[in-house]
C-alpha cells in the first residue's frame, strides 16, 4: 500500500514507478487487489518457502525435472 502512497504523494515528475513486493503467509485477494496498482500487466507471483529443502527432496526434484524432459524428446 505504500507504493501506492508514494506514486501519489511523493513521486517526483520523471521518477520511474517505483516498484513493491506483497510477502504473505497465505492467499488474500483483498490485500493484493488494494496493494497492487490497477491495470498493472506486469505482476509476477511465486511461492516462497522458509525452509531449506532436504537433500532428499532436492534429488526428489531433479529426478522430476530429468523425467519430464525426457518425456519432451
Amino acid at each position: 500500500m505504500y507504493v501506492n502512497y508514494y506514486t501519489r504523494e511523493l513521486m517526483n515528475e520523471g521518477d520511474n514507478l517505483p516498484i513493491g513486493i506483497v510477502l504473505c503467509a497465505e492467499k488474500n485477494d483483498a490485500v493484493v487487489k488494494y496493494t497492487l496498482p490497477e491495470g498493472n500487466n506486469q505482476i509476477f507471483a511465486s511461492k516462497y518457502f522458509t525452509y531449506l529443502p532436504t537433500e532428499e527432496e532436492l534429488k526428489r526434484e531433479l529426478r522430476i525435472d530429468e523425467f519430464h524432459k525426457l518425456e519432451e524428446e
